[in-house]
Parts: structure tokens; sequence; C-alpha cells
């Protein structure tokens, strides 16, 4: 039995099984809208209607960044799906854009890391009224969905754009294109502190280039080294967690969501080829640590699907690791204790691996969790790998990401530009495009807006509308002239020599 389930890993060639596995497109089948319904359940019964935010823990009242952004793609998927009609997703999002214009802002800056969510009030991580940092990554992920948003229904533009305009980026992204986050240390002094590792950096980084942002030192893999797990060579952050504080998590749902979202492609890639994928890379190393996974279960017998989760018991929330810290299929808090009795199959891992892996191993992984939801709750986050069975609690993240990855499968890449194209002459830019490229706007250069790329478009809106053009100083380039966002990545060999050549 053993030698018939590791048949597929031995013969496996120079690339990787996964890399040849198709991606899952088409019509939902009734089965798959079943899901897609169980999971919009959880937003019904957790929406907040003073604010028009949604919980990111069933029942309790706070939320981020990370996961109101997962609120817009479950939003945005029930819409599409036929779950609910354009009148209800524009009375939904349009008071969540209200609220969200008029966010208190951590230092009036960028967003705090938590908000009430019946309330809109910042809090701290206990739900109590203060303000704690911000995270780049959470922001990055917001960011990303608000242009997926402006792309797809342009009649919100306007809201989008204005609420991003309110934001001051200047401790988040440098001239290296680098992203920092901030805390309050113990005197309540705030640091600002480089965020982000191998796989999160990069989703991140792919949220603020949609809005012209340079991020080449956040959007570069390395430095990275690999993890030799089960015949893959899996990339991770090599930079050393017992000097940086941070861990270098390998977990799926960083490389899932780029999949989802942006088609393996780079930020400006308007097409929507499904199987032409511009950031190889990216592709590169999702495979290997999808790789990863179905070769345990091929070699171990043990279901695999890994992410952050949530848990209904302490410590409440897990990474759940192929890699960190120096070790294989790690599962740890933030702190860093090691906490393998809750190691689990995350239900939006598994679901995301089933839409861009189409694979005997994941049509298991469906069948193990399409009935892991209570009726009006939602799906729960995860099926304990020791067999305790579910892991009984529900969340905005879980949710919103599988809803994400049924309407990938109807659709295809989330990411859709419209027809206004900024190449083009006939181009009408949008109000964060005419203020970002106005030379006379004073917040530009206060809140460290990005310089956008003169093109054709833009030259002939400026000309017409007689705006004098901001461009970027010529030194700006100067100052990181070690981070060429042009180089391309070699790839490094994808398997060790227990695969077959």
């Amino acid at each position: 039995m053993v030698l018939m389930l590791t048949a597929p890993v031995l013969q496996a060639a120079v690339s990787l099984p996964a890399s040849d596995y198709n991606i899952r497109h088409g019509e939902l089948t009734p089965r798959e809208m079943n899901v897609a319904k169980n999971a919009w359940a959880y937003f019904v019964a957790n929406y907040q209607p003073t604010t028009g935010l949604v919980n990111a823990v069933n029942k309790y009242p706070s939320t981020t960044m990370w996961d109101s952004a997962s609120y817009l793609a479950a939003l945005t998927a029930a819409r599409e799906l036929g779950i609910i009609d354009k009148a209800e997703f524009d009375r939904r999002f349009l008071q969540f854009m209200a609220t969200i214009n008029k966010l208190a802002l951590f230092q009036n800056q960028v967003p705090n890391k938590v908000y009430n969510t019946i309330t809109g009030q910042k809090v701290n991580y206990l739900n109590k009224p203060g303000e704690i940092g911000f995270s780049a990554i959470d922001i990055g992920r917001m960011l990303l969905w608000m242009k997926i948003i402006k792309e797809r229904y342009p009649e919100h533009a306007n809201n989008i754009d204005n609420v991003v305009l309110g934001w001051d980026f200047t401790h988040v992204v440098d001239d290296c294109g680098t992203l920092y986050g901030a805390y309050m240390n113990k005197d309540k002094q705030t640091q600002y502190v480089q965020e982000g590792r191998l796989g999160y950096e990069e989703y991140a980084a792919a949220g603020y280039q949609l809005w012209g942002f340079t991020t080449c030192q956040a959007s570069r893999p390395e430095p990275y080294a690999l993890a030799d797990i089960y015949c893959v060579l899996v990339p991770y952050d090599s930079r050393d967690p017992r000097l940086t504080n941070q861990h270098n998590y390998v977990v799926t749902e960083s490389y899932l969501l780029h999949g989802l979202e942006m088609g393996w492609d780079n930020s400006d890639d308007r097409e929507n080829s499904p199987n032409n994928f511009s950031h190889p890379w990216m592709k590169n190393f999702a495979d290997r640590v999808y790789q990863a996974q179905e070769n345990r279960y091929m070699i171990t017998g043990t279901l695999t699907a890994r992410s952050e989760h949530q848990l209904d018991k302490a410590p409440y929330f897990v990474y759940d690791t192929v890699y960190s810290d120096g070790y294989n299929w790690n599962t740890i808090t933030d702190k860093g204790q090691y906490v393998p009795n809750v190691a689990a199959v995350s239900l939006k891992a598994a679901l995301g691996m089933w839409v861009l892996w189409d694979s005997p191993y994941t049509d298991r992984l469906l069948d193990a969790i399409e009935n892991a939801q209570e009726q009006g709750k939602g799906y729960y986050e995860g099926l304990y790998e020791n067999g305790d069975g579910p892991i009984k609690e529900f969340t905005a993240n879980n949710n919103g990401i599988m809803l994400e990855a049924l309407l990938f499968k109807k659709e295809g890449k989330l990411l859709r530009f419209n027809s206004n194209d900024p190449r083009k002459s006939d181009y009408a830019p949008s109000i964060w495009e005419k203020r970002l490229v106005d030379n006379f706007e004073d917040n530009n250069t206060r809140r460290n807006r990005p310089f956008l790329n003169v093109t054709p478009g833009i030259k002939n809106w400026c000309e017409q509308s007689g705006t004098a053009v901001r461009t970027a100083p010529s030194c700006r380039a100067c100052k990181c002239a070690s981070c060429n966002s042009q180089t391309p990545v070699k790839l490094p060999p994808v398997a060790t020599s227990c695969l077959r050549q």
C-alpha cells in the first residue's frame, strides 16, 4: 500500500508533479454551491449593523484589516456567485466603506492593528480602547482587495480612492520598497520594524504595487534558503528568527492567496490567461509548498493542508507550518511555543489547494472537509490531525478564503482590470491617480504617496487638463542601488535525489 501511494512521488521528473496539475475551472456544481452558501452564513451571523464590519472570530466584536479584507473577498464572491444580489452588495459595501473612511487611524497614519466591530474604535488585542500599532502586511491585503473591487465595480472607485488618500504611508514603505509595521514598546514609544517574511511579504507587496508603490525589497525572495522536506526543496526565509524576533513561517495561505487573487501574475499584468504565470517564481514556490504536503500524505498517510488558524482552546491561535524556525511541520504560537497536538487540516488551505491543483490528493481533501460546518455558523476552522475532530471555531478569514476560492473556480484570477488602461491615449484617471500626478498636491509628499509612471494615457490627460506632472526625483533610485526590481530570479532545483530524474 505504501509503495502504491508513493509511486507518484518516485516517478517525478525534474519538475514537480504539482507544476503539471491543472487549475480547476468552470461553473460551480450544486455540491460546490452548497459549500459557498454555508461559508456565507458566517458573514450573515457576524455582521455588525452599527458599522457594517464583520467579527474576525465568531461572536467576538473585533477585527483587523486582514480579516476585513477577507470579508470583502466573501462579499464579492457572494455577489458573483448569486448568493446575494447587487443591492445587498452595495448596501453592505457602502456602509463598510463609510466606517473605514471614518476610522481613527494609528497616530493619524494608517489603520490600527485592531478595531471594535460594534463601535469602530481602535482597540488592543483584549478589545479594550487604545492603539497598538499597525501591520503593513494586513494593510497590503486590504489594499489588494480595495483594488480588486475598484476594478470590478468602478462605481465604487471614488469611495475607495478617498479612503486610501486619507492614509499616511511615511512609515510604511521606504525608498527601497521595504515594508514596515509599528508597535508600542513597554515605554509606550512607537517602534517601526521591517515586517514580513518570504511568502507573506511578497503577497502583501503586491497590494502596494497595485496602488503605484515601488516595493523592490519586499518583492524580492532573497534572502532565502531551502529545506529538504519529503524530497522537495522548500524555500524559506533565511533571516534568523533568534536575531529578528520574527518567525519564518512557511504556510499555504500566502502562496494560495497570490494564486487566487493575482493568478501568480505580476501586478501590472492586465491579461487573464489562466496558465500563463507572469510571476514564475511565486508559482514555483507555491508548487513546492503544495508538493511537500501531498508527499507527506503519500508517504505517511497524514492528510495535510497547513496554514495559520484559530483554535477553540488555548493557545487560541497558531501557525501550522510546513517549515518554521529550523523545523519541518512545526506548529507554534506567535511566541514560538511548540504545540504539535493542535496541528490541523486547515479548511481554507484544503479548499484553496483543491481549486489551484487538480489532483486525486486534493479530491481527498475536499471529501474530508465539505461537511465540516454548522448550520448558520459557517465552516469550522479545521480538522485536528490527531483525530480529535473539528476545531469548533469559526472565522471570517477561513470562510472568506473558502468563498474566494470558489469564485476563482468559476471566474479565474480575481483581479480583473477594467478597460481603463493607462497605456491608452483615451485614459481617464481615477481620483487617486489625479492626485498622485499633480505636482502641486502637498499631501503627496507629506503622506509619502508613490510616483506613478507617466504613461501615454496619463501624459495626455495632464496636457488636456493643464496639470503639472509630478515625477520622481532622479536621485531617488540612487538610494537603493542594491535593489534592482528588474533582476530576474534564478529558480533553484526543486527536488532532492530521492526523486527520480
